[in-house]
């Protein structure tokens, strides 16, 4: 039996797909089982509910082999650690209670910078990655880059005035990953039983690039012009308190693009296996334009 948490999220979404297209068992953690496509909810098993909750994710975990664990890094907390760390210490403890074979979990790229202690959200999500593997349970980190997906929430902006805004540098290029690359990657992990111990396993896509070079691709996709242009901390964190994020996590969001920005991301080598699939061209031909035109 393997758990998924969070499996309507972008990625949680895609990896019960592949998954149940490989015939595992699965057992979801929901908060509402009608978010689940009704031919997913005909073949698994579902605890509908918080996988924050000790009970609730004690029950998820009876009998279970393996493990997907994505805490949601929800905006309203307190501040990072309450989003990472605070929210797995109840599954981290019942990881190690029942036995639990391999637990497989989405983090951040950045271990080992001088940035990685002030780097906000990644600070916490590499905390969160040392609580699960003290627990002594088989961990494996997916680590990650910014999302392509995340130019999602930007689709109406680029429709309506052309361009998109981010914090980072406009000239550095910095891997970015999709999402669907990343859901295969856990899905891989998660049906190898032949892993031990704890580490990371980094997900870089096909190729680094800056944000310029993707306000190029988005206009030859689209077939329009699109700009981009950096905000600053500030602009950011206003907009992240706007959306009903409290000071602190907004600020924690603020201080990971800083780190961005300095570089963390591109400290991780490229190689064969860290390198995936899907480019952003790609992506933007089958996710963005749709989302931007339609």
């Amino acid at each position: 039996m393997i758990v998924i948490t969070a499996p309507t999220s972008t990625i949680g979404r895609r990896l019960v797909t592949d998954l149940l297209d490989r015939g595992a068992p699965l057992r979801l953690v929901v908060r509402d089982a009608s978010r689940l496509a009704p031919e997913v909810r005909e073949r698994v098993e579902i605890v509908e509910s918080s996988h924050r909750d000790a009970a609730v994710i004690d029950q998820a975990c009876e009998g279970a082999e393996a493990v997907f664990w994505l805490a949601p890094g929800d905006g309203s907390e307190p501040g990072p650690e309450a989003a990472y760390v605070d929210f797995t210490r109840p599954a981290s403890a019942a990881f190690a209670r029942h036995g639990v074979r391999r637990v497989v979990g989405i983090s951040a790229l950045g271990r080992g910078t001088p940035m990685a202690a002030r780097a906000g959200l990644v600070t916490a999500s590499l905390a969160m990655d040392d609580l699960i593997a003290a627990s002594g349970v088989a961990y494996r980190a997916v680590v990650c880059p910014s999302f392509m997906h995340n130019l999602l929430h930007q689709a109406g902006t680029i429709r309506e005035k052309g361009m998109f805004f981010l914090m980072a540098r406009a000239d550095l290029k910095v891997p970015t990953v999709a999402t669907r690359d990343i859901a295969a990657t856990a899905a891989r992990l998660l049906l190898d039983d032949s892993w031990t111990g704890s580490g990371e396993v980094p997900v870089l896509g096909p190729e680094d690039i800056s944000p310029d070079q993707m306000a190029e691709v988005v206009s030859e996709v689209l077939g329009t012009e699109v700009g981009y242009r950096q905000i600053p901390g500030a602009a950011l964190k206003d907009r992240m308190e706007g959306f009903g994020s409290t000071p602190a996590m907004a600020q924690a969001m603020v201080d990971m693009f800083e780190a961005k920005n300095e570089g963390m991301d591109n400290a991780t080598p490229r190689t064969a296996e860290s390198t995936t699939p899907t480019s952003f061209r790609q992506w933007c031909e089958e996710v963005l334009r749709p989302a931007v035109t339609g």
